[in-house]
């Protein structure tokens, strides 16, 4: 038990997290002094007047940050920073608004509500913990003994429970009242089973805008303006679009490189096999950091939770069984299933991701060092035009959009959207970036800064939508023209070839699937199921085709079957109904609340002061 006791410290940092967000989010702190500076007390951002200063604010998104980073066990890329940043914010709005919200309703907690909440509604994470756990299944009398233990109050885990408690239970409250009444009934039950039980089958032909040039669309300006006047909400609050040069060092892997880690698994599989313990192998070889803490283990799962590959060598393996080494798109694995109760298994893995051996290694860093040195970090963008052409080194032309994760030929390219809106100026070169893949370096070209997008802005999009929505309307008098032929007695085939078009079919399909060739959720997927098996539709116009369908075969949900599970059926819809209401309740605080976002200033003039 105190051992349990020990391990169950590494759960403090979460507290650590919790208390500190709960003690610093509500201080009272001072506002802008006019002055161009950042101090801790400068105000970051209000929310219905509440100010939250810049020291809050730091502090907070660098816990999470930290955090995030023990977990990866490598530096965060600017995209994952940023992301992390935006998503603390957004946390600590929601629990101002909350907060705000518990007052106007009078909710509160007591501290006997706490001290039963802790002792029967366990912290999640010490629902799934080892230490807590009786053949596979969480022990309560285990986790009990250990709250009443001297142990868990040295520890701190006491007022990391409270803090986690006195922030959960009016929250829990607050929800209650928002989702009561919720109710399912049997008609709504029944719509739903049929819509991932119905299913059909079809055969179709397509009409695609891409077979008329752009050429020969006309859009006049006066439609374009009219478009931007009808759609203003649309363009009001449009994220920053950034233009970059990139260019890049490959880390080409070898089939040598490929063998040496396969060779690699190999060997650890002998001595696995020989009496080495796998999780403790796990822990020291395998770079997936989120398990290897773990011993490797990523939990009881079903089917379908993993990439194809991995999925059908892990559930091909006895218990106590370590597979081959196994390749995916993320490098070789070997496989352990601890157990297997049903269709579920306990699974664990050491991940070896495939990378350049030594040798091929030190001929790309050479190079990358000497891109860096030319170039990186530079003001005056000549600087990479010269490095790229004197190492003859690929060149693209690539659009960030604010908050997006910015990618080049298929490949995301870490950190360098970020970076360009995070202060740099256009001409600007940034920092050489450290890719898994390659080595990249990025030139800020042009910059438009995010908000209310004026038509100049967005004509040239406004004019694509417009072009593509003509097409559509072209193409609809050639569906038409084929609807008509089978009307007239033509066979669909007959129809399309009359017209030098092919008919397609799709393979068997249910309302809420993607469905090849067609799209999901759209009109066609719709007219395969309000037509009868056989008929034939009229022109059927999508957002991206026009379409002829034919029903091939239609089969209905059985209702006996949906009967026998209408009970597990209603408490899941119920269960995300009240998710539904909640986000759509949190979403309408922050609606109508009033917050004023001071980041990005704050954040230039931090880059000034350290430029």
């Amino acid at each position: 038990m105190l051992q349990s006791m020990r391990s169950a410290a590494k759960y403090i940092w979460i507290f650590i997290i919790i208390a500190f967000v709960a003690v610093f989010l509500f201080a009272q702190t001072s506002g802008l002094t006019g002055r161009q500076s950042v101090t801790r007390g400068t105000t970051v951002a209000s929310v219905n007047g509440q100010k939250i200063t810049y020291d809050t604010w730091l502090r907070a998104s660098q816990g999470q940050i930290q955090q995030a980073q023990q977990q990866q066990d490598r530096p965060l890329t600017l995209d994952e920073t940023q992301r992390i940043e935006d998503q603390t914010f957004d946390q600590m709005v929601t629990d101002i608004l909350l907060q705000q919200e518990y007052e106007r309703r009078g909710i509160t907690v007591t501290d006997d509500e706490i001290r039963q909440a802790a002792r029967y509604v366990p912290y999640p994470a010490f629902v799934q913990s080892p230490e807590f756990q009786t053949e596979g299944h969480f022990d309560m009398q285990k986790y009990q003994r250990f709250l009443a233990s001297p142990a868990a109050k040295q520890q701190g885990v006491l007022i990391g429970l409270e803090q986690y408690y006195r922030g959960e239970i009016p929250r829990e409250k607050l929800f209650d009242q928002v989702t009561f009444p919720v109710y399912v009934t049997d008609q709504q039950l029944w719509r739903s089973w049929q819509d991932s039980h119905d299913s059909a089958q079809v055969s179709y032909v397509v009409f695609r805008p891409a077979s008329i040039p752009d050429s020969a669309v006309h859009v006049s300006d006066a439609e374009i303006q009219t478009y931007f006047s009808t759609h203003t909400k649309e363009f009001a609050d449009r994220p920053g679009r950034a233009v970059l040069s990139l260019t890049t060092i490959p880390r080409t892997i070898t089939p040598a490189d490929s063998a040496a880690v396969r060779a690699h698994a190999v060997a650890l599989r002998k001595a696995i096999v020989g009496g080495a313990d796998f999780a403790d192998v796990a822990k020291r070889e395998s770079t997936d950091s989120a398990s290897a803490v773990n011993g490797g283990f990523l939990g009881r799962v079903t089917r379908g939770r993993f990439v194809p590959a991995f999925d059908s060598a892990a559930f091909s393996l006895k218990p106590g069984e370590v597979s081959q080494p196994v390749l995916t798109q993320f490098g070789y694995h070997l496989i352990k299933v601890d157990e297997r109760k049903g269709d579920t298994i306990a699974v664990r893995h050491i991940l070896l991701p495939i990378r350049q051996s030594d040798s091929s290694a030190t001929i790309t860093d050479k190079q990358a060092d000497k891109l860096a040195e030319i170039a990186a970090g530079a003001e005056q963008g000549a600087k990479f035009d010269s490095a790229v052409k004197m190492l003859h080194l690929p060149v693209g032309h690539v659009v960030a959009i604010e908050g997006d994760p910015l990618t080049w030929n298929g490949q995301y390219v870490p950190s360098a959207g970020a970076w360009a809106f995070q202060g740099a100026k256009p001409g600007e070169v940034g920092d050489l970036i450290d890719a898994d893949n390659a080595y990249y370096l990025a030139r800020l070209d042009s910059l438009t800064p995010g908000g209310k997008a004026t038509l100049a802005d967005v004509k040239d999009e406004i004019r694509q939508r417009l072009v593509g929505q003509k097409k559509l309307e072209m193409l609809e008098p050639r569906a038409a023209k084929v609807a008509s032929a089978v009307s007239a007695g033509k066979t669909l085939e007959q129809a399309a070839r009359a017209e030098g078009l092919t008919v397609e079919k799709t393979p068997a399909f249910v309302r809420t699937m993607p469905v090849p060739g067609l799209g999901q959720a759209n009109q066609a997927v719709g007219a395969a199921f309000g037509l009868p098996a056989g008929a034939v539709s009229g022109p059927v116009t999508t957002d991206n085709a026009v379409y002829v369908l034919r029903v091939d075969r239609r089969v209905n949900a059985d209702s006996t079957a949906w009967a026998a599970q209408k009970k597990t059926q209603r408490e899941s819809i119920m269960q995300q109904l009240r998710q539904q209401r909640v986000q759509q309740f949190l979403a309408s605080l922050r609606q109508n609340a009033e917050i004023v976002d001071k980041r990005k200033e704050i954040q230039a003039l931090t880059r000034g002061v350290q430029g």
